[in-house]
């Protein structure tokens, strides 16, 4: 039988974010941006969807003068891209 996949994970853009932050610590809005090959308007609304399930931490602020976004993968986050991961592979066989 084939394990449930996450629907919030299984959008190719929220994937790339959390694979993304799942090797980094942090990672900046451009960075992410820039990563992912997404609009910025996309990355915002996916972002915000990955923060409303917990799965990532908003920090906005300031470098210098200019505005800057911080963003990182919860505990929650990294529990259920690993079962993501392992769900995949068990369809893989």
């Amino acid at each position: 039988m084939f394990k449930k996949l996450d629907p919030l994970l299984h959008s190719e853009l929220r994937l790339a974010v959390m694979s993304v932050l799942v090797n980094l610590e942090e990672a900046d809005f451009v960075y992410l941006r820039e990563a992912t090959g997404a609009t910025a308007g996309n990355l915002s609304v996916q972002l915000d969807k990955l923060s409303e399930a917990g799965y990532i931490t908003i920090e906005k602020g300031f470098k210098g003068k200019k505005p800057q976004t911080l963003c990182r993968i919860t505990p929650a986050g990294l529990k259920a891209f690993s079962e993501y991961v392992e769900a995949i592979r068990s369809y893989l066989g």
